[in-house]
């Protein structure tokens, strides 16, 4: 039995050390995925640097009753949400403040999962296979299938899956929900060692 408590002593004090030495993986890593995330997010709102681009579209969809979210102040909600995502991401690229940008981030993902995202479920791609299945799920597979078949028998099915397969959405609120534990990560660990502007900001101007 001392021997088993020896050798399992002696594994946990390897994986301390791991962790000890390279704890600045798991912040890296978090930033590093979902940089590009709210980049993307926030340029296809608007791109300030396209003079074709305006936040007019989301701005109305924000403020619309009948086809879009309803939101009061659509504007200003539009115009945050466009803050939080576009200057987040360059924080999270930096390193910058990063449990402070946490915060709007997780808001940001919070209003898109309750207004968005919630009355269709947790998925974001049908699959009766993966948990909280939709109650749709079997309906909008059958569709899919059958939508296989009439491209199969009209249509070049192999050039148009050529680069991937065929899937149905539906938009529940898996991926603004993982997006928001991963910010929550974050705002606990920080932008971590070495790898942010954080640190060395730390390190000057709050050494007690």
């Amino acid at each position: 039995m001392n021997a088993i408590v020896t050798l399992a002593n002696t594994a946990q004090d390897i994986l301390d050390k791991v962790r000890n030495s390279a704890d600045l993986i798991g912040s890296l890593l978090l930033r590093a995925y979902l940089v590009p995330v709210f980049w993307l997010a926030a340029n296809n709102k608007w791109n300030p640097f396209d003079k074709d681009s305006s936040l007019d579209p989301i701005i109305e969809w924000f403020g619309n009753a009948e086809w879009g979210l309803g939101l009061p102040l659509p504007a200003l909600n539009a115009y945050m949400a466009w803050g939080a995502e576009y200057f987040g991401a360059i924080l999270l690229a930096l390193g910058l403040g990063t449990r402070w940008i946490s915060v709007p981030l997780m808001v940001t993902m919070l209003v898109a999962m309750a207004t968005v995202h919630w009355q269709n479920g947790w998925q974001a791609v049908h699959d009766l296979k993966s948990p909280f299945a939709s109650e749709h799920a079997g309906d909008a597979l059958d569709r899919l299938s059958r939508a296989k078949d009439i491209l199969e028998e009209h249509g070049n099915i192999d050039w148009l899956t050529e680069h991937g397969s065929f899937l149905v959405s539906n938009n529940g609120i898996e991926w603004a929900a993982t997006y928001f534990v991963m910010l929550l990560a974050l705002f606990f660990l920080g932008g971590g060692k070495f790898v942010s502007l954080d640190y060395w900001i730390e390190k000057k101007f709050r050494k007690n």
